[in-house]
């Protein structure tokens, strides 16, 4: 495969890193940190119900932004290992193929074992010796599972306390009579006050990151 693609017009080749390159917000989105990001932040705005606030463009770009800081390392890892092969005009597939290892063992620490072993039996071939023989294609859907299943949990986690606010405040309407009166409305700005109290957001991001060490 190296081999017929190095026989390549440069013209060509030129062209499929051009297509792999349109690949990279799929990249993004999958195969990074960026999916616990994004899934956890939705999660607290919702346990907030503070509606369009922050607006979505401002969770994504927070998302965005602690992603490049988790994955620096992997991208500095990737750009050592693929300098030198562009430095000596090699082949698309080479580049992709060293760009790719250092991503797979990202995704191998954050996934579980039971999601890779599914996806290798699904995937027909022959049990693999050792995690080097297992594809980028078979850990990238294993690591998208487990990534949801972990942001998931730390949203539950982070939903209780909202929750145990908005029962507490419909308890006290309830015996004051103010049945009429939308509990939600009253419980906003006591879980605002509460969340910015214990500097909620600094918390929040910083369980987050250390959640990938």
């Amino acid at each position: 495969m190296d081999m017929m693609f190095g026989k390549l017009d440069p013209a060509l080749q030129l062209m499929i890193l051009m297509a792999s390159l349109s690949l990279v917000p799929f990249v993004v989105v999958s195969m990074t940190s960026f999916l616990r990001y994004m899934i956890v932040l939705s999660i607290l705005k919702t346990a907030l119900g503070t509606q369009q606030v922050p607006p979505a463009i401002v969770l994504v770009g927070m998302a965005l932004v602690l992603t490049m800081y988790t994955m620096s390392p992997v991208f500095g890892e990737i750009y050592t290992k693929v300098n030198p092969i562009m430095q000596k005009n090699g082949s698309v597939v080479q580049i992709l193929g060293t760009a790719s290892e250092p991503l797979k063992n990202f995704m191998m620490r954050q996934t579980r074992q039971s999601d890779v072993a599914f996806f290798v039996q699904m995937s027909h071939d022959k049990p693999p010796q050792s995690a080097k023989d297992i594809t980028l294609w078979e850990v990238a859907p294993a690591f998208m599972i487990s990534e949801l299943r972990t942001a998931f949990e730390i949203g539950f986690i982070i939903f209780i306390p909202f929750i145990v606010i908005d029962l507490v405040v419909a308890n006290i309407l309830l015996a004051l009579g103010m049945m009429m009166l939308s509990p939600t409305i009253i419980s906003l700005p006591f879980k605002i006050l509460i969340f910015v109290a214990v500097d909620g957001w600094s918390l929040i991001v910083n369980g987050l990151i250390q959640s990938f060490n």
